[in-house]
């Protein structure tokens, strides 16, 4: 796992390239750093130009100027971009909880459970694929991922929050997630300012990695899918970023999210499908 580091000046980038490899040592603190630089054997670069809705790529002989609506990224990084779960997706979900009471099989969305009869989802199976389950109906209100396994009551929906989940009212599965290919660049300002970190692991305190700020103010997600929460431990509330939504861009705290109310984030992991 590559040591997170704020990007101390332009075009520097943090963790390992796809394919390669740390090399062992017994300096684990020196086996978690690895820093390389635009320049240099890896001067060309492509630009992946984002517009409303559509994303394109053109090759570029140099590396060009960062501008809102330019990322820069390498061909491994193209490559990796959204590949999709070829698998299918099914959840169960019950009125009751331990499994009890009425129960309904889901293999797509669900804008809203009480048009099936439902008041609320108290316990769930997730039998295939990864889900974000919502608070309430048209997947508004709190968010929190839904991986294969057993939840027997709606305090599991959550893992290890630091709030109380009551209900979950909407659900969708998560198309792009992929555990083995995620690249999500995080920046401390919003709209892609600032210092910025490059992650391909998972993080459980952003802090302990180097990342000196208990704030993130924008993302980028170049593939997979990625839960990020409020406080170090996988703790707080959950906000899940997607390389197919928003094309992967999340420019301010309130796109993470309807119930986002601060760009509060410290810690972050891949999600599992």
């Amino acid at each position: 796992m590559a040591r997170l580091l704020p990007a101390a000046e332009p075009g520097l980038f943090l963790g390992p390239l796809p394919g390669e490899a740390l090399k062992e040592s017994t300096d684990m603190a020196s086996a978690h750093s690895h820093i390389r630089t635009s320049h240099g054997h890896r001067s060309k670069l492509q630009c992946e130009k984002l517009y409303e809705g559509h994303c394109f790529a053109s090759s570029c002989k140099s590396p060009p100027k960062l501008t809102s609506g330019t990322v820069c990224v390498t061909p491994d990084e193209m490559t990796h971009h959204c590949t999709k779960f070829s698998g299918h997706w099914k959840i169960i979900v019950y009125d009751e909880e331990c499994f009890q009471g009425r129960h309904h099989e889901f293999t797509s969305e669900c804008c809203n459970v009480m048009e099936f009869g439902f008041e609320s989802v108290r316990s769930l199976r997730v039998e295939s694929g990864a889900w974000v389950g919502y608070e309430h109906a048209s997947y508004q209100g709190h968010q929190f991922v839904l991986e294969r396994g057993e939840y027997p009551q709606c305090d599991a929906f959550g893992g290890s929050n630091a709030y109380h989940i009551e209900r979950m009212t909407s659900f969708r599965p998560i198309s792009c997630a992929n555990h083995r290919e995620c690249r999500m660049t995080i920046y401390e300002r919003e709209n892609f300012l600032g210092r910025k970190g490059e992650l391909s692991d998972d993080y459980p305190s952003l802090q302990a990695m180097g990342w000196c700020n208990h704030e993130v103010g924008s993302f980028r997600v170049q593939s997979g899918a990625w839960v990020c929460y409020q406080f170090p431990g996988y703790r707080g509330y959950q906000y899940i970023m997607e390389c197919d939504r928003h094309c992967g861009e999340y420019k301010h705290f309130r796109e993470f999210g309807s119930h986002s109310q601060t760009p509060q984030i410290q810690s972050i992991r891949r999600i599992q499908q």
